[in-house]
């Protein structure tokens, strides 16, 4: 290694007398070679460059129209969405106005039918009460009418002597027959 950078230093020491030679001047020689080196690309590289750039751009362009036409068929999606939302929304408002209706009218009903269960229980009560008021007064009068019955038979029976008793019993039959002829 040391041998090869040992000629390249010798060769740095050839005189320049207008003979073709290595230019050690780093600087010059660099903006020679880009020079040379861009110009070469330019003319070589023009039509290969310019496919590549027209490549890439119809890649982009394509890229773009396939994204627009996404976005419409996402904004198209969207409205549709919306439509469907605000469908629903109505249908929902609907159904709870109904339900709140629906739910006042239950609840209307159902006091309506407890008021009537109401009056009903009272009627049967009142019912029940004028029932037992009316077999209370029968029991009393039986009872007094069975006493009275006893008291009288006690004092017929003591007051009412054989030929007595056998005159009642006589008016009795004959009143028992007036009533046979009327009936026939």
């Amino acid at each position: 290694m040391k041998n090869l950078t040992d000629s390249f230093v010798f060769l740095g020491h050839w005189p320049s007398a207008g003979s073709f030679g290595f230019n050690t001047d780093i600087l010059a020689t660099n903006l020679i070679n880009l020079s040379v080196v861009l110009g070469v690309l330019i003319f070589f590289g023009k039509g290969v460059l310019s496919d590549l750039l027209d490549n890439r751009k119809q890649r982009i362009l394509s890229t773009i129209r396939n994204s627009e036409e996404l976005c419409g068929g996402a904004v198209e999606q969207l409205e549709k969405a919306r439509a469907r939302l605000g469908k629903v929304e109505r249908e929902a408002e609907e159904f709870r106005v109904n339900g709140y209706s629906e739910i006042e009218q239950e609840k209307m009903n159902l006091i309506n039918a407890a008021y009537q269960n109401l009056e009903q229980l009272e009627n049967y009560k009142n019912e029940t009460i004028h029932f037992e008021q009316q077999r209370a007064i029968n029991q009393v009068q039986q009872r007094v009418f069975q006493q009275a019955l006893q008291g009288a038979l006690g004092t017929l029976n003591n007051c009412l002597n054989g030929e007595l008793h056998l005159r009642t019993i006589g008016a009795n039959i004959g009143i028992l027959g007036a009533m046979k002829e009327i009936t026939d």
